[in-house]
């Protein structure tokens, strides 16, 4: 009698422990588990991108359509990130080259709070000579949907749209974003 006890109460332990199917689609909608989407492809922007903002270390909002007039350049970037901090001189010679009348160029910090509190000693000993900033949700979001590295450095033209995304910092990139900019501070 014990032994069928013990079979019984096995066998349920082994059934009931077994992982659940998959969900099966049902019409022409796509499954989501918890709410969250099962694709990998980016989610479409929650707002358009001219709309998306940063905000500096004065609580300043401002998005890329407040920019109209000038080449804008995005770069998100760590204090933590080698490639990030190769690629703060290059960034300040743009600066110096286009000026801060065609050229505006802004550092959004997406290292996260920790990160954060480490950029007023780090700015101390890293001379940075253009606007830091933390963006939005919806910005890091766009940015980050398809590659999450950093730097990331996105280029904007003088109308507002975006004509270059760059993942990365080393010579061969360096040459692409100063082809982007050129374009950018170009345009009309």
């Amino acid at each position: 009698m014990r032994k069928v006890l013990f079979a019984l109460l096995a066998v349920s332990i082994i059934s009931g422990c077994r992982p659940a199917a998959a969900p099966v689609s049902v019409g022409n909608k796509p499954v989501s588990i918890n709410d969250r989407p099962t694709t990998n492809l980016p989610l479409a922007p929650t707002k358009p991108l001219a709309e998306m903002s940063w905000t500096d270390a004065n609580d300043r909002v401002q998005k890329i359509s407040d920019m109209k007039g000038k080449a804008v350049i995005l770069d998100f970037w760590a204090t933590y990130c080698a490639p990030c901090r190769e690629a703060i001189p290059h960034l300040n010679s743009l600066v110096a080259k286009y000026g801060e009348d065609q050229l505006l160029i802004v550092g959004l910090n997406v290292g996260g709070e920790e990160d954060r509190l480490k950029i007023p000693q780090f700015v101390s000993t890293t001379r940075i000579d253009y606007l830091i900033a933390y963006p939005e949700d919806a910005l890091s979001n766009f940015i980050f949907a398809e590659r999450s590295e950093i730097p990331q450095t996105a280029v904007f033209n003088r109308s507002g749209e975006m004509i270059a995304k760059l993942v990365g910092y080393n010579p061969a990139i360096q040459k692409e974003l100063d082809a982007a900019v050129e374009k950018a501070v170009n345009s009309q």
